[in-house]
């Protein structure tokens, strides 16, 4: 399911088209010999000493969805995600936000819209280590001029909902990596922003303070609802948090899906080799695995009254121990229908070509 100009259903809060970045003197000359004469990376920069950082990128986010960026070192995720706010300049490209065209704003107007409609995490946390923690969760409210009493009454709310409320006092250094990056995560959320951009804000940290604060990210995402974009080189924190992934290679979007999508369709063999490590079992759902209800009546005729019943959204792992527990092949529903049905061979041919890739 390569689709870089995939339509989304729902709301779209974040729209980018055809963004390019290329960085040196000749960057507009290398745009145009790209387009003109399809020259890849090496000739751009053998020809105009210029790199290719983002390459042609177009795709949309939903409202309130977790949109996952990732990609090995280098394949320009991270400057893809500088263009949103614009703390880098694209080449070329159109973004929208909100309705909003980012690229139109003058440096007044561009300094508005990123302390009212963006907020921002990084790798390193980036907290004044001369400021309290609650006062550096306020300082963009400061930015804002809202008066003291109030910005320090939201900045305490948004410690409280990140569990960090009796630490206010304290300063970045007396604090751990993982409460630095949730006080990182409070300043973002405190302003309350209509975008998250989060760039690899859980990578600094321990296996285990990482997944924690996965845990966290995701429960809070589900309760404030924020639309974000996640950057991440870890294919295993992207599965556990994106809505979508886009899988960037060489300034290039290769794949958009759901994690699903990308673990039984990977659109070529480098998407493949990149998902070959992912255990399907809680990736799968019945959906993908079900022959249609139709095809099934067709050649078998109708399943047994008393034959096991599960929604299309249950894990395969979940069609495993159903398999192991009766004969019957499974139905599948979806909401008050049945809709298709799974066998033992469907859920060993899922399982096999899980392993193969692997």
């Amino acid at each position: 399911m390569s689709n870089q100009s995939e339509q989304s259903s729902g709301e779209n809060v974040i729209e980018i088209s055809n963004v390019w970045k290329i960085f040196g003197a000749q960057a507009g000359a290398a745009l145009k010999a790209i387009r003109e004469e399809g020259l890849g990376k090496a000739e751009v920069l053998e020809t105009y000493n210029a790199v290719v950082g983002v390459a042609d990128v177009s795709f949309n986010v939903r409202k309130g969805e977790i949109f996952c960026v990732m990609g090995l070192s280098g394949s320009g995720k991270s400057t893809l995600v500088r263009h949103f706010n614009r703390l880098l300049e694209p080449t070329d490209g159109k973004i929208v936000i909100h309705d909003t065209d980012v690229m139109a704003l003058g440096p007044a107007a561009l300094q508005e819209f990123r302390n009212r409609k963006i907020g921002m995490v990084f790798q390193n946390f980036a907290l004044l280590p001369h400021r309290s923690v609650l006062d550096n969760v306020a300082m963009p409210l400061e930015i804002r001029n809202i008066n003291k009493n109030e910005r320090m009454r939201r900045a305490a709310n948004m410690l409280k909902t990140v569990e960090l409320d009796a630490w206010g006092n304290k300063y970045a250094h007396e604090l751990s990596g993982g409460m630095q990056q949730r006080v990182g995560l409070a300043r973002a959320l405190a302003a309350d922003p209509d975008v998250l951009l989060m760039d690899e804000p859980f990578s600094a940290l321990d296996p285990l303070i990482r997944r924690q604060l996965q845990d966290e990210f995701i429960k809070l995402s589900a309760v404030m609802k924020k639309t974000t974009m996640f950057i991440t080189h870890d294919l295993d924190e992207a599965v556990r948090i994106g809505d979508r992934i886009a899988i960037m290679r060489d300034g290039r979007v290769v794949q958009i899906g759901t994690a699903e999508d990308i673990v039984m369709h990977p659109a070529d063999d480098y998407v493949a080799d990149f998902v070959a490590g992912i255990s399907r079992l809680k990736i799968v759902r019945a959906h993908a695995v079900m022959q249609p209800m139709e095809k099934y009546v067709a050649s078998k005729g109708s399943p047994d009254a008393d034959a096991p019943r599960v929604n299309e959204d249950a894990s395969l792992s979940e069609l495993i121990q159903l398999a192991i527990d009766a004969d019957a092949p499974i139905v599948v529903r979806d909401g008050g229908a049945e809709v298709g049905v799974i066998t033992r061979p469907d859920i060993l041919q899922t399982v096999i070509e899980g392993a193969e890739t692997s």
